[in-house]
């Protein structure tokens, strides 16, 4: 099996970003008009973070506990860990941690991209420029969207070169507009075969008190197995371990007091209670993900290390599951939720 299919990507990525994210610097707005009613709205777009009904956008407080819940946790060391933001200032304004990305006018030229694993990257090509934030680090993701589309572009392990040489370990192109899947199999930019940026902290959706949607997170050990929505495998011969695509729930009953938690801070909690974190990639355990933005500060940061791993559980969200090949998600209060979900 190939280096890449059991990167410990996120690891590194306490190195700095290479430059800040365009297009996140917009106030925090209603969602302008054209865009889908009820689905989280990348800000300075008009494109929905996918359908509303999408498996990301989707509460899991009603969800059981999964049977494997106490041995995952113990193989991510939940008795004595605390969840780290992945995110935040660096000591550098203008290059702050966490993973840039970037709004791309509909005039963008766009360049062909060698890849590494080509049989499981879409070919592209990609609207990547001089001008295009990279992940510093080794991972070195490159996040795109095109407003006018409402396309997605993700590229791993990029480098840019111009037209003709430019180069990246996979890259996958996603409709926001769409619940479609990944070829079950493939990666996509991330190990488990999922979307980067759907799952990022978002520093506009926090600050306006809102973040309706699951959040992506890391672990050190992971199975040779994928639960949906994931579509990729990156891990072990461990069954302890948790599979790629596994959810998991902050209990309802946990909370921080207001001077130890400010309200940006305790929206963060209150999205991981109701759209929890989502296992997407090998990392540092309990690590995850948020944008780079010069607006976060050290404070608001740190707050979410108060947060102890041990205060979650795994849930079984395999009642959601519309499709095995769409990432469409029966919603709270749907007849289809009470026929599957119970």
């Amino acid at each position: 099996m190939s280096e890449f299919l059991r990167r410990p990507s996120a690891m590194a990525r306490a190195a700095l970003g290479m430059a800040i994210m365009v297009g996140m610097v917009v106030a925090a707005a209603p969602a302008p008009a054209g865009a889908q009613t009820g689905a989280t709205v990348l800000p300075g777009t008009q494109c929905p973070a996918f359908p509303a009904d999408n498996v990301w956008n989707t509460p899991i407080t009603g969800l059981p506990v999964n049977a494997n819940s106490a041995r995952w946790l113990a193989s991510m060391g939940a008795s004595t860990a605390f969840l780290h933001p992945d995110y935040g200032p660096s000591g550098k304004v203008k290059k702050p941690y966490g993973l840039p990305w970037q709004i791309v006018a509909p005039s963008q030229s766009r360049v062909s991209v060698r890849f590494t694993y080509a049989s499981e990257s879409d070919p592209g090509p990609y609207p990547l420029s001089r001008s295009t934030p990279i992940e510093g680090g080794s991972d070195r993701h490159a996040i795109m969207v095109n407003p006018s589309t409402c396309t997605l572009y993700e590229l791993f392990a990029t480098h840019y070169h111009g037209k003709k040489g430019s180069r990246a370990g996979s890259g996958a192109i996603w409709a926001l507009r769409s619940d479609a899947l990944r070829p079950a199999g493939w990666t996509s930019a991330d190990a488990a075969g999922l979307p980067i940026l759907p799952g990022l902290v978002n520093y506009d959706e926090v600050s306006s008190g809102s973040m309706n949607h699951a959040i992506r997170f890391t672990a050190q050990c992971t199975q040779q197995a994928y639960l949906w929505p994931a579509r990729h495998e990156a891990g072990q011969n461990d069954a302890n371990c948790p599979p790629m695509g596994a959810r998991f729930r902050l209990a309802a009953g946990f909370g921080l007091p207001a001077s130890q938690c400010s309200a940006m801070c305790q929206t963060v909690i209150t999205t991981m209670k109701t759209y929890g974190l989502i296992l997407a990639d090998n990392g540092s355990n309990w690590f995850f993900q948020g944008t780079a933005d010069t607006r976060w500060t050290e404070t608001e940061v740190d707050q979410l290390k108060q947060v102890p791993a041990n205060a979650f559980v795994a849930v079984d969200e395999s009642c959601l599951m519309v499709n095995a090949n769409s990432g469409q998600a029966y919603q709270p209060g749907t007849t289809g939720y009470a026929e599957s979900c119970g």
